[in-house]
Formats: C-alpha cells, structure tokens, sequence
C-alpha cells in the first residue's frame, strides 16, 4: 500500500482527495491533515499560512500515516514565496517529514507542465490580481509563458470553497485563449476534480487544475502514477512517460526529484 499525505489549509475542497483515492482504485491511501490560518488571499496572510512551523506541525499530524510522500496541498502558500523561497519550503517540508520525499502545488502546476509538453498556458485565477501576478511569475521561472492571465478576486478560499459546480465551470470556460496549449486552474480551495474531463472536451485542450496536478505529484513522487482517465490529459498518459518527464523536469531543476527543488 502506497500512502501520500496531504497538507491542506483550512477546510474548502479537500473532499477531492477521497475521490481521486476512490478513482485510483485500490493500493494507494491519500490522507489529508489540516493546517490553520486566515483563509485570506493577501500576501501576508499566505506567507504566515506556508510558514516553516505550520508545515513542521502538518509534517507532524502526517506522521501517524506513515506516509511515503508529503505535499503541501497550497498554490498561493506556496508560489507566493517565489521560486527559490519555496524549493527552501519544501526542502523545509521534506526535512520536517523525516527526509520524505516531499513537494508543493505550485512545483506541481510546472512539473505537470512539462510533463505534458505544454510551454504556453492561460491562468483562471480564483485570487485577486496582485496575488495571480505571482503565480504568473513562478510559472515563467519554471519555463512557462503565459499568455493570458485573469483574476476572479475572490477575497478568501472558503467563498472559492462555496461555489458551485456551473460557477467553477463558467469561471474556467471563460477564461481561456486561443494561443495557449492548456489551461490552468490554481487554488486547492477549488473542487474540480469531478469537472475535469467536461471541462477539457469543452475547451478541446487540457485542464490542469490544483487538487489534480497536487495528486498526480504526490503519485509521481512516491513512484506510484497510474492512469485515470476521469482525471484528464495528465492522468492518460503511460508510467512511462511520466517517469522520463520526472526525470527530465528534475534535471532541469537541478534536483533528484525526490523534493520540489
């Protein structure tokens, strides 16, 4: 049994992760532990929430799990800290879990990427525009051009957390571009895990959405990816080529893979 904890913020979406460990079918555990904090999307607040002892004290309540991977289930407590602040996180994380192999939703959005090809992305953001600025930034350290960008400016993850299937999926459709190769859907405080394939033949090209890229990376890290094809272009590809794409974005990174550096 291949078991990966999940640190998650708060209460909002987290019922993703007992649906993708139903879909996956058998051999694979997902538990979820929550952190808290102001559910605020400002930058203060985010970087008080992805903080090295809120995460130790994830790391902690994981433990009991004996898990063989950790993720912080978080894009903006994470890309908020900018690219080398949040390789320092998760080397933080991975420490914290007893040198776990361990990584971020943010470092899952660019993994997931590059995994599928994909250089030129549009962003449905749920946060305000100064904070979907960031993870526009940490996307382009990561080799990503964005080339378009738009903002809800939804204030907190609970009001994300509240909305309903149609309003995800108007707030998704609407904000695509004909110039991107996929579209990315930031903010694990969104429930899009049942939306996925709907959303991906309307747009005729791949969704990548937060609780999915956080779950694929967790599998990807425990060594444990398996296709689910309810779960989008990232999860109908083989192991295969999902493993040479680890290998080649860990290359580039500069790391073995076994963290988000």
């Amino acid at each position: 049994m291949t078991t990966i904890g999940f640190i998650y913020p708060d209460h909002a979406a987290e019922d993703d992760y007992p649906l993708a460990e139903d879909l996956l079918g058998g051999g694979v555990r997902l538990p979820v532990e929550h952190i808290y904090g102001t559910d605020l999307h400002a930058v203060p607040e985010l970087l008080d929430l992805g903080s090295p002892a809120r995460l130790a004290e994830g790391a902690g309540l994981l433990a009991r799990h004996a898990p063989d991977a950790v993720v912080w289930a978080c894009t903006s407590g994470s890309f908020v800290y900018g690219p080398e602040g949040a390789a320092r996180q998760v080397a933080g994380l991975a420490e914290a879990a007893g040198g776990l192999p361990a990584s971020s939703t943010s470092f899952a959005f660019v993994r997931a990427a590059q995994a599928l090809g994909v250089r030129r992305v549009a962003v449905a953001a749920s946060y305000p525009d100064d904070v979907a600025r960031l993870f526009v930034e940490f996307l382009a350290a990561g080799g990503i051009e964005v080339v378009s960008m738009s903002s809800a400016d939804i204030d907190t993850a609970a009001e994300v957390g509240d909305l309903a299937p149609e309003a995800v999926t108007e707030l998704v459709v609407g904000r695509d571009h004909p110039d991107a190769d996929a579209l990315l859907v930031p903010d694990t405080a969104m429930r899009t895990l049942g939306l996925i394939t709907a959303l991906e033949q309307r747009l005729g090209k791949p969704v990548l959405t937060a609780n999915q890229v956080t779950v694929w990376e967790g599998l990807r890290l425990a060594g444990a990816y398996r296709p689910v094809p309810e779960f989008g272009a990232l999860f109908r590809g083989g192991s295969a080529d999902v493993t040479a794409a680890a290998v080649a974005a860990a290359a580039e990174d500069g790391g073995s893979g076994r963290t988000g550096r």
